[in-house]
């Protein structure tokens, strides 16, 4: 059993629904209510901040901003270490509606209208889901992001194999890296660089990563022959170098490979 409290976000737009977990909240010993929103975005804010336990969810907001279909998609992003228990309460009543909440990490779904509904129910499920940890669906998700990882980085090395760029290059590690960080955090607001993050990965320099990259593409501009660099390689280049530059290498693969997995 957990001794301590359940850290609660409760994301509502009824006035008097957000009263009654409030009083609840104060009553109890075994939940603490972090905060109350009627926004999406302003949730997401508050999943960051505290980390919740459980969430307890309106689905439509119509008195808020957003939806909880909003928020579902953009928790999701956020791909959390411990995903929180997700109680969804809401005034629908539809089976493909249902279907799509549990498929995106709703836990349990409270139809608002139903005799025995209460916000009580919502808080003793949450507590009862509490004791099942999301351990095995972690381990899933772990695997399936390292098959996607294995995925991309096969799908990069078949790339630079076509056009020449030898595994012998210490470049060639750094543009596949670079490539993979490139695809990998396309959806997130990073604020770390293609270069610093291969500055920290190898600890080396700024200077000497990107002309050990720019070194490798000289090299297989050199060895390859024109019509290979040609058919694989289709971005326009610099008439005056006649190669790409790193930056210019790397943006063109992350985009190619995006659309061949």
């Amino acid at each position: 059993m957990e001794n301590k409290p359940m850290k609660l976000l409760l994301i509502e737009d009824d006035v008097k629904e957000c009263n009654i977990y409030n009083e609840m909240a104060k009553l109890r010993t075994d939940i603490e209510l972090v905060a109350v929103t009627n926004s999406d975005i302003e949730a997401i804010k508050y999943v960051k901040k505290y980390l919740p336990e459980g969430i307890i969810l309106d689905l439509e907001l119509t008195k808020g901003h957003g939806t909880g279909f909003d928020f579902l998609k953009d928790l999701k992003l956020l791909k959390l270490n411990n995903v929180p228990k997700i109680i969804v309460t809401t005034n629908v009543c539809s089976d493909s509606v249902y279907e799509y909440l549990h498929e995106n990490g709703v836990d349990f779904i409270f139809y608002k209208k139903q005799e025995n509904y209460s916000q009580e129910k919502v808080i003793n499920t949450l507590l009862l889901l509490r004791q099942y940890k999301n351990s095995k669906l972690q381990e899933i998700n772990i695997e399936s992001d390292k098959r996607d990882q294995e995925i991309i980085s096969d799908k990069i090395n078949e790339e630079l194999d076509l056009i020449g760029i030898s595994t012998h290059l210490q470049g060639r590690k750094y543009l596949h890296d670079a490539i993979q960080y490139v695809i990998e955090n396309e959806n997130e607001n990073n604020k770390i660089t293609v270069v610093q993050f291969l500055v920290n990965k190898y600890k080396k320099s700024n200077s000497t990563i990107s002309r050990a990259m720019q070194n490798a593409i000289l090299h297989a501009w050199r060895i390859s022959a024109i019509e290979d660099l040609n058919t694989y390689y289709t971005a326009r280049i610099n008439y005056e170098t006649g190669v790409p530059t790193p930056t210019e290498f790397i943006y063109y693969y992350s985009n190619k490979i995006k659309k061949l997995i």
